[in-house]
């Protein structure tokens, strides 16, 4: 028997503290292989000693300083995104799994869409506001500073022997540049990316119930903490691992044609294809075990599910 639930809200504590470990697991991992990359790459130059050392050192440093920093990055970037999640539930709906036992057969797809563009939307717009803030002070000395600049090479120069003045940009023609770059940055990239990540989160939907089911279905296993609030114990790996890389080959292929009429040709196609379902594989196998590896140590996630 089908049963819906949806996701009325996430408990914040064990998500962000669950999502940074992960995180900072994954970015070990990517920090090892870099590290042995640069090791090839520093004895392959062994005539060049002061350059390899710095690439095996900063090698090093990366094994200490990409985990330690994802960490930190991902329990902000977690922890806010799961309250937006909570504050827009209410509003906008919250994400709807239908579950036959542990199995999802499905995802309601305009749930599951408009909530994850409208936080996609909110940090874009957090983004926007901040890049805005930075870069209106530039435009303000780069706009004063042009009549200065133009007096200068006034001075300079013979007036009569000046033919390029007028390519200079005036100051109210910088101003007017920065508002409009700062309405964009603070009205128009927000849009964008509503509009972009819906489409985006709708087509992985369609994806996971009309093609991903049909090769397996991703499987959470849940624990009654109360009558609504459920903890996620365990993410079965084999079936996640299968289902989701579907999904992530289809994007694969939605890629590769666009390549397919550029320089990539047929080939491009096939392999951007592969390559992305080898990634989605890997990737969301080593989430599940990791997930699975960590749930019982420090808590799985909570969720209130009605």
């Amino acid at each position: 028997m089908v049963d819906v639930k949806k996701i009325k809200s996430i408990d914040l504590a064990p998500f962000t503290i669950m999502s940074s470990s992960i995180h900072a697991i994954l970015a070990f991992i990517a920090a090892i292989l870099m590290l042995i990359l640069f090791g090839i790459v520093a004895a392959l130059i062994p005539g060049l000693g002061v350059i390899s050392a710095f690439i095996t050192w900063a090698g090093v440093a990366l094994v200490i300083i990409y985990p330690i920093s994802s960490f930190f990055i991902s329990i902000a970037s977690a922890f806010f995104s799961v309250w937006l999640y909570n504050m827009l539930e209410p509003r906008v709906g919250g994400i709807q799994l239908r579950l036959e036992g542990n199995e999802v057969q499905e995802i309601p797809i305009v749930p599951f869409a408009l909530i994850l563009s409208c936080i996609g939307a909110v940090w874009a717009f957090i983004i926007g506001l901040f890049l805005a803030a930075v870069i209106a002070p530039f435009t303000a000395l780069i706009s004063s500073s042009i009549p200065i600049i133009a007096g200068l090479i006034a001075n300079s120069t013979n007036a009569t022997n000046i033919t390029n003045m007028t390519a200079l940009p005036t100051g109210a023609a910088v101003s007017a540049g920065g508002v409009v770059l700062s309405v964009i940055l603070i009205i128009g990239m927000p849009i964008a990316v509503f509009i972009l990540g819906f489409i985006s989160a709708a087509l992985a939907a369609i994806f996971y119930n009309f093609l991903a089911t049909r090769v397996a279905k991703v499987q959470l296993e849940f624990a009654a903490v109360t009558e609504t609030v459920h903890e996620l114990k365990s993410i079965p790996v084999v079936p996640a691992a299968l289902s989701l890389s579907v999904v992530f080959a289809v994007f694969g292929f939605i890629q590769g044609l666009g390549q397919l009429f550029s320089n990539g040709g047929i080939l491009g196609l096939i392999g951007n294809t592969i390559g992305m379902f080898i990634e989605g594989l890997i990737v969301v196998a080593l989430v599940a075990i990791f997930y699975n590896f960590l749930a019982p140590r420090i808590g799985g996630v909570k969720l209130d599910l009605e």
